[in-house]
């Protein structure tokens, strides 16, 4: 009679969402109530949309903490915002300022991989958007760590862009074992030596080419640049068939706005966590 009391009990609390999936666990979107700037708004429809009538550099705004205390990350991929309605408006998912994701104008999903980066404590999340604008946000997930990634460096030396300046080439002959879904990774320092710097891009192209890569086109701005992390460290773009076809052909160019880059890898899928 007691098992089957606690059997009947557990059922009951389950039903009564006191105990969460790990399914729930992964959805994050609740958290999202609040902006960053008093001239904006935001309201949650009936079926769970969140409509975010957003200005320039304000933020739709998620805390993220448990127990007034930061969350780990470290075990999660990435973190996945879906739009009910095509963007109309260049879009940013930031996590402090460590990792940060861009997002043209007409796409559906915008996803914000922590490749690499320290995600072990985490205060709050944010959705920005560049200009003015309506953003229709689904829902927002988190990924878990599926898969680890085998290293291969195939670039190292110390180049400081500054100002467009500088910039490096990779050989074609060091993409010879990449495949495509293979990811290209940057490993930098962004260069606050300028106190009027308020910003830190780059732009990959096929060498000898005006071409960018075709792997991160959705978080390219209208140049073709891509905006890191005030504090970020590494970013990746994951290889497309068209990418690595050229560049087995014409190997890399790397140029950008104040980051200084030491080395380039390749990243091949290898076992999965615990496997």
């Amino acid at each position: 009679m007691k098992k089957l009391l606690v059997i009947v009990s557990c059922a009951l609390l389950a039903g009564c969402g006191l105990f969460e999936s790990d399914e729930d666990n992964l959805d994050i979107t609740s958290r999202f109530n609040g902006t960053w700037n008093i001239y904006e708004q935001m309201s949650r429809n009936s079926d769970g949309v969140i409509t975010y009538h957003a200005i320039p550099w304000g933020g739709l705004v998620a805390s993220v903490r448990e127990h007034n205390m930061p969350v780990d990350w470290s075990s999660y991929e990435s973190v996945q915002v879906e739009f009910a309605e095509p963007t109309k408006v260049q879009t940013q998912f930031k996590i402090a300022d460590r990792v940060s994701t861009w997002g043209k104008a007409g796409i559906t999903k915008l996803t914000c991989y922590f490749d690499g980066q320290d995600v072990s404590s985490i205060d709050e999340v944010v959705l920005q958007a560049a200009d003015s604008g309506t953003l229709y946000v689904k829902n927002v997930r988190l990924s878990p760590l599926t898969t680890v990634w085998d290293s291969e460096t195939i670039w190292t030396g110390n180049c400081k862009f500054g100002n467009w300046q500088k910039g490096f080439t990779v050989k074609a002959e060091q993409f010879s074992s990449a495949y495509e879904g293979d990811k290209l990774e940057l490993v930098y320092t962004t260069d606050r030596s300028e106190p009027t710097v308020t910003y830190w891009q780059y732009k990959a192209i096929y060498n000898a080419t005006e071409e960018t890569l075709e792997g991160n086109e959705s978080e390219q701005n209208n140049w073709g640049a891509v905006m890191v992390g005030k504090m970020s460290t590494a970013c990746r773009i994951v290889l497309t068939a068209k990418d690595v076809k050229n560049l087995k052909e014409k190997g890399l160019f790397v140029n950008g706005f104040y980051m200084n880059v030491t080395q380039v890898n390749l990243l091949r899928k290898g076992a999965s966590p615990g496997a």
